[in-house]
């Protein structure tokens, strides 16, 4: 679990390096506030300026009031600022992820998105797994990805911590880190407004007011309502995909209740209901939805999706999520040190059911839904001090979760017809009985009946962690961190898989079976109809409770040392341990894997330029991971039944390179570069066909960047006249053996997949001084690049029918805003 306020020495590390990004991430903001207006000569403000560059490796932290320069801080760490959020005019973190390099955030399903940092991702999103990348809120962990990518409301900044940080974060940071830390109250009365209207009926407004009660005490309101209309239609029904729906609201109360102990009470809350991701098939259909797509499938017949029209017919079809989360903070002051005790409670309950076929044909018909509710406690004590030898961090942690899900599949007879055509070879028996029988006056079908398969989880899970961080003053230039954190995971956890439901196709089997129909069947039809008496889907141990129970234990140590060579140039080497718990596949029964763990070696470097106004980073690792957990669609599950995705195991091993520059000439002008190099292959891996993977490139491009640009011009309409210019780029996914079959990597003549990405955001924006009011034109994706981001072949094993899944188009719209 993430430690909140850290000693003096750790607080330098983490909130430091918060500076590193400031300078590093889009020219959107700097890592400072804004510089004053220069009121001095035009030739002045050209001329560089060595006290306003140390500022570009300064930051201060609210919360703690110090100010730490970024040459001292040895974490590659990245700062995503409240005013690039805003200048962005992004809603959460995955619309913006493509501006830090080698973080992957794929929310096109929001309550399930799946986290990459450094070429290590975790996309199983059930209750029996872990995200390799934790996500934490004030320092409270999210443990299910349901709740994890929540609406930005009243952000100070996001921290995005790279490679594991299992000592100060605790488990399933293996990969890195992303803290989220909110604004508290404030002793001065403000608040402010904005709205925004955009293209696709975009409609947006977020407020807040902070109101001080008293000279102790504090109340921090804030809430926000996004919605949108979409910007795809379902060519059929005309009902619209891509959608915004949410609404959040956030309450914090701050006490303090003697000079040496404060208070803070949280409550968060967000609703969000919308339509599900849309489904864009592959296969050139007729309008006769009771045409079957061609069987196999011939990738070189596919569609572009990227112009195919979309016919999604899922009944019931939507995302919906519930979340409401509670954090009590008490941090009291000794003369030695600081004692801090976290308590919280997080909430919720997700369902989300969508089209996996692509089609709106009666006879491939298949959606799928996963239904969870949550509920977690966490509770930590943490000491920390600090002296001249020393900074020091100590604490316990405990976590306890009670998760359920349930994973439905949802077909109908018609769809057991091509199943038993497609894969069973026995023709379509439904449709011959159904003819047969209207052939001898018997107005009886076995067609269009719906045919439901699920499996329950229930897990209760249970962590204990001590931890321990010292940051030893060697001498006034070399510092050597040590830290350890120990870590008990218990887990229990279990599978139900339910007998098929029914009933309507059972009533008429029975009525015919009374009737002595079924007994005057052909031998392959009744086989077939056999066959449909139990489960197609989920075939195994049908109606068996299983149970599981695992307790791993886990030791995280780190160990850095830096040096300051001068007082502007700061090296840094390290080495670090994570770990990432073991768990359970909720639609493979019976299914255990192991922790997953990493060990990586760090050199980096951070130099400040005051002549230049320049600060320029870079950092080299390498890492060993070992039993690396991702989801995969089995080819060998389909012999009876739908394909199902398992859990697949595999080592893994990166090298790569990070740079990061912040230049600022004059006071007017800035800009950001960051860029990334990783290498990333198999040490050991097998596909789930059993292909060999050894060797082969995990997926990870090569390379990603992004650089941003600033402008602002003074006394323009009596305010300040800013534009803004962003580009990112992430190279090509880099294909093995099973990235075909995955949808990864190009599977048609047709279009291309993996292919390298842009992203082009630009915004004008006028503001008054002290920004009362402002308004302001963005535009994201201006140049509207769009990328097919997958394909899905759930279905192509079975129905003939893959279907993708595509970027959103360009999104531009206005801004308005007050301040009071």
């Amino acid at each position: 679990m993430k430690i909140r306020p850290l000693s003096a020495c750790l607080r330098r590390v983490l909130l430091g390096s918060t500076v590193c990004l400031l300078a590093g991430l889009p020219a959107i903001a700097s890592a400072a506030d804004p510089a004053p207006q220069d009121t001095g000569s035009k030739a002045d403000a050209t001329q560089a300026n060595p006290d306003k560059a140390k500022l570009l490796g300064n930051v201060t932290v609210t919360a703690q009031s110090r100010s730490q320069e970024v040459q001292s801080v040895p974490i590659p760490l990245q700062i995503v600022t409240a005013k690039q959020i805003d200048t962005l005019a992004a809603t959460d973190l995955s619309k913006m992820d493509i501006f830090v390099p080698g973080l992957v955030i794929d929310a096109s399903q929001p309550t399930q998105p799946t986290y990459e940092l450094r070429g290590i991702s975790t996309s199983n999103f059930g209750i029996g797994t872990e995200s390799a990348v934790g996500v934490y809120v004030n320092g409270v962990y999210a443990a299910r990805s349901g709740g994890s990518l929540l609406a930005f409301n009243d952000i100070a900044r996001i921290e995005v911590l790279k490679g594991p940080q299992g000592t100060l974060f605790g488990r399933n940071a293996a990969a890195g880190a992303i803290s989220i830390v909110t604004n508290e109250p404030t002793d001065k009365f403000e608040g402010n407004a904005r709205v925004r209207i955009g293209n696709d009926g975009r409609k947006y407004a977020d407020a807040l007011v902070n109101i001080p009660l008293n000279h102790d005490m504090a109340l921090r309101l804030s809430v926000l309502d996004n919605q949108s209309d979409g910007w795809i239609k379902d060519a059929a029904t005309g009902k619209r995909y891509g959608e915004d729906n949410d609404w959040g609201s956030r309450a914090v109360f701050r006490w303090n209740v003697t000079d040496n102990t404060r208070v803070l009470l949280s409550w968060d809350h967000e609703k969000l209901n919308q339509p599900p991701e849309p489904a864009i098939g592959l296969i050139p259909l007729s309008n006769d939805t009771n045409q079957r797509a061609p069987f196999p499938p011939d990738p070189t017949t596919y569609l572009n999706p990227l112009h195919a029209p979309l016919y999604n017919d899922a009944i019931g079809a939507k995302e919906t999520r519930r979340f409401d989360g509670v954090t009590l903070s008490v941090d009291h002051s000794f003369s030695w040190g600081s004692l801090v005790s976290t308590t919280a409670w997080r909430g919720f309950d997700t369902f989300n059911l969508g089209d996996y076929d692509g089609t709106n044909h009666v006879v491939t018909y298949l959606d799928t839904a996963n239904i969870e509710h949550n509920n977690s406690w966490y509770q930590e004590f943490k000491l920390s001090g600090n002296n001249d030898l020393m900074d020091w961090v100590a604490g316990v942690s405990y976590y306890q979760e009670q998760a359920r899900q349930t994973s439905q599949t949802n077909i109908n007879t018609n769809s057991l017809d091509t199943l038993a055509q497609n894969v069973l070879g026995v023709g379509t028996p439904l449709a011959d009985i159904s003819n047969a029988l209207a052939s001898f006056g018997l107005p009886v079908s076995l067609l269009g009946d719906p045919w439901h398969e699920a499996i329950s989880n229930d897990g209760n899970f249970k962590s204990y962690a001590a931890f321990g961080d010292v940051i030893w003053h060697i001498t006034d230039r070399f510092d050597v961190t040590t830290g350890l954190r120990y870590t008990r995971d218990q887990k229990d956890f279990s599978w139900y898989n339910m007998p098929r439901s029914a009933p309507a196709f059972d009533a008429t089997i029975a009525g015919l079976n009374g009737l002595g129909v079924i007994q005057q069947l052909p031998p392959d039809a009744q086989g077939a109809l056999a066959a449909f008496g139990n489960n197609v889907i989920f075939p195994n141990a049908v109606g068996q409770n299983v149970y599981a129970s695992n307790t791993w234990n886990n030791w995280s140590p780190r160990v850095v040392g830096s040096y300051k060579f001068t007082p502007d140039v700061m090296g840094y080497v390290s080495v670090t341990k994570g770990y990432k718990a073991g768990g359970y596949n909720s639609v493979q029964i019976g299914s255990r894997f192991q922790p997953e763990k990493v060990t990586n070696y760090e050199g980096g470097i951070k130099a400040l330029l005051p002549d230049q106004n320049l600060l320029l980073n870079g950092s080299v690792y390498y890492y060993r991971y070992n039993n690396k957990q991702s989801l995969a669609l089995d080819p060998n599950s389909s012999g009876s039944g739908v394909p199902i995705y398992i859990v697949n195991s595999s080592d893994q091993e990166a090298k790569g390179l990070e740079l990061e520059a912040q230049w600022q000439p004059i006071e007017s002008f800035r800009t950001n570069f960051m860029g990334a190099y990783i290498d990333s292959t198999y040490r050991k891996g097998t596909a789930p066909d059993g292909t060999d993977l050894t060797g082969q490139a995990t997926g990870a491009p090569y390379f990603s960047g992004a650089l941003s640009l600033a402008y602002t011009l003074h006394n323009v309409a009596n305010g300040d006249l800013e534009f803004d210019l962003a580009q990112a780029y992430r190279g090509k996914t880099r294909c093995n053996s099973d990235s075909q079959f995955q949808g990864t990597c190009n599977v048609s003549p047709n279009f291309q997949i993996g292919t390298s990405q842009q992203r082009t955001d630009a915004r004008v924006d006028w503001h008054a001084p002290g920004d009362r009011w402002g308004v302001a034109l963005y535009g994201t994706n201006v140049f509207n690049k769009r990328y097919v981001t997958g394909v899905n072949n759930i279905s192509a094993s079975v129905f003939g029918t893959p279907f993708a899944s595509i970027s959103p188009p360009r999104m531009w719209g206005l801004e308005l805003r007050a301040k009071f």
